[in-house]
């Protein structure tokens, strides 16, 4: 089970950086057939912000509860963390994407909550 979690991991940040780096929006294109529009998947005040909070979340969670045990898991969390920086960052010069603060807000804080509930979970769970 936890094989297939792992390749579930790998394929979802495969995917987050696929979607990120994609000039033009694949899920506005799955959603709506246009490749301009962002879908706003939970309807929210924060518009599409809230999507990249979620799949940051997730993805780090996921992660996370993986490879705490991992001698590499530092470099997971750092590593998380750069792209969620650096996906963002890079809206600036991909066509028909543009950088939005509070994307890159969501992003990070989809990481840093990740890596607060499983230091959490550490502490009630010292094993």
């Amino acid at each position: 089970m936890v094989k297939i979690l792992k390749i579930i991991f790998h394929i979802s940040v495969f995917f987050l950086i696929v979607i990120s780096l994609w000039p033009g929006s694949l899920l506005g294109f799955f959603f709506y057939g246009d490749w301009r529009q962002q879908p706003n998947l939970i309807a929210n005040p924060f518009g599409t912000t809230i999507n990249h909070f979620v799949y940051y979340i997730y993805v780090s969670l996921l992660g996370f509860f993986l490879y705490f045990k991992d001698n590499n898991f530092p470099k997971l969390v750092y590593g998380l963390f750069f792209l969620a920086v650096v996906l963002e960052f890079f809206h600036f010069i991909i066509p028909n994407r543009s950088f939005q603060p509070g994307d890159l807000i969501g992003n990070i804080l989809g990481v840093v909550v990740a890596y607060l509930i499983i230091k959490i979970y550490l502490f009630f769970n010292k094993s």
